[in-house]
């Protein structure tokens, strides 16, 4: 009897440990990135602003960009770097950049990252999902208040997404 609860113990033991080489994620879908970067970008229309707005995933992969008629190339890049920074950091890189004004120099070295105000951090019942960064407006605040209005306006649909 001692054999077969020590088999018994033995088998589910290795059936935890083999249920954690296979990892479910929930990402952010490509319809869903798209709007949310359109969204960003209107909201700045709306306030006189043309900005490019950048959607990442949770490690920081590309999901969705779209730069305004009249903006600036170089927005593209520096809003995909400030969404990098917000996953990095998994917090607004604008409340990361205030906190951390002692390595701000050297993050800005590392290719794909900028420590300014202007991503936002997207998440849904407690999941960090990506982030949003937008570029182009006088200013990373607003670049930050187009990419929370981007959010708010959907906020409907990434909750019920999360409940599928």
């Amino acid at each position: 009897m001692q054999r077969i609860t020590t088999l018994l113990c033995l088998i589910l033991g290795f059936a935890q440990v083999q249920a954690a080489d296979i990892v479910s994620s929930k990402g952010i879908g490509m319809e869903l990135a798209r709007d949310i970067a359109n969204a960003a970008v209107m909201a700045c229309r709306k306030d006189g602003y043309n900005v490019s707005a950048v959607v990442v995933d949770r490690h920081g992969l590309l999901r969705a960009a779209l730069r305004d008629d009249l903006a600036a190339r170089f927005t593209l890049e520096i809003a995909q770097r400030k969404a990098n920074m917000t996953v990095m950091a998994w917090t607004d890189s604008g409340a990361f950049r205030e906190a951390r004004r002692d390595i701000q120099q050297e993050l800005n070295h590392i290719d794909g990252l900028i420590v300014m105000e202007g991503g936002v951090k997207i998440s849904a019942g407690g999941y960090n999902l990506g982030a949003v960064g937008v570029s182009g407006a006088p200013g990373g605040e607003k670049d930050a208040a187009c990419a929370r209005a981007a959010l708010a306006a959907l906020s409907e649909r990434l909750e019920f997404a999360m409940e599928d």
